[in-house]
């Protein structure tokens, strides 16, 4: 992963919009059959290259619903994210 979308989610579809490298996808298409939208993590470059900070969380209308993640397999990820961060899942925008 790289990013996570909890299970918060209201399945509004803005995230989907923003998403540069369509790694996200809603609830039809989530593997883990959970009725949210779900970040394939190999797909996710956390908006490096595209935004100042992940334009799916900005987004977003629900606060805290999607948050930092462990580093997935894609080739990008923010630096400045601490592994603290990213294992608190602390939420991207607040």
């Amino acid at each position: 992963m790289a990013v996570l979308i909890n299970d918060t989610c209201i399945n509004c579809g803005a995230c989907i919009d923003e998403c540069p490298t369509e790694a996200i996808v809603d609830e039809d298409d989530n593997p883990t059959d959970e009725d949210i939208y779900f970040v394939h993590g190999e797909k996710c470059v956390e908006c490096v290259g595209h935004h100042d900070e992940p334009a799916c969380a900005t987004a977003c209308p629900t606060e805290g619903c999607i948050t930092w993640d462990a580093i997935g397999e894609s080739s990008e990820h923010r630096e400045d994210i601490t592994d603290e961060q990213r294992s608190n899942k602390e939420a991207i925008v607040e």
